[in-house]
């Protein structure tokens, strides 16, 4: 499931759309605050530019409302059906849950919304 050549495996860790070869950011890590939205400008093995156009990433916003919003459903429904809690509690871990996952859910949508734009290209990889 998780293999080169799949969208969802460029997505989930975070390389080039076409080669999938080298990560697009210049640390690996999201839990590092400081350098999380900091991207190389063009994949050193197939010279893939990210920035497809100006403002690019602006679209990533969207992808990223999407994302919030399903993980603010996902928490209320665990918090609320499966451990019972009370309506103020549940909107609580809502937010507790959306803070905590804000690092990976900017990543994420910058993945995505790449992806929808740029296939993998088997043929960056024979050099």
């Amino acid at each position: 499931m998780l293999k080169k050549g799949s969208k969802l495996y460029s997505i989930l860790t975070g390389t080039c759309p076409k080669c999938q070869n080298e990560s697009m950011y210049f640390d690996k890590n999201p839990l590092h605050l400081g350098n999380i939205l900091k991207m190389n400008e063009n994949c050193s093995h197939c010279g893939l530019h990210y920035q497809l156009e100006p403002s690019f990433f602006y679209g990533a916003m969207y992808v990223s409302y999407g994302l919030n919003v399903a993980i603010g459903v996902a928490a209320f429904l665990v918090s609320f059906f499966i451990f019972g809690a009370g309506l103020k509690v549940a909107f609580i871990l809502i937010i507790i849950a959306i803070i905590l996952s804000f690092p990976f859910v900017l990543r994420w949508s910058r993945n995505i919304y790449i992806n929808m734009f740029v296939s993998y290209n088997s043929k960056t990889n024979l050099k």
